[in-house]
């Protein structure tokens, strides 16, 4: 299943919309998908699965990268 993650690039500051990332990871579950980013300095502010039509209109962006973490 293919999960897009909103975070924070940096842990030692406060969340700001403005400076949200975000990226696409393949992973069984949002367990998964934190042990699989553990070793990344992210601050994750929200992981949601992709499945269906928000897959597909997600797969239409030109940055859709699924990253093999």
């Amino acid at each position: 299943m293919i999960f897009k993650v909103f975070f924070q690039e940096d842990f030692s500051q406060a969340p700001v919309r403005e400076r949200t990332e975000s990226l696409y990871i393949e992973a069984e579950s949002v367990s998964d998908v934190r042990a699989k980013l553990v070793e990344q300095p992210y601050n994750i502010e929200y992981i949601t699965p992709l499945t269906g039509s928000f897959l597909e209109y997600e797969q239409q962006r030109e940055d859709f990268k699924v990253v093999n973490a």
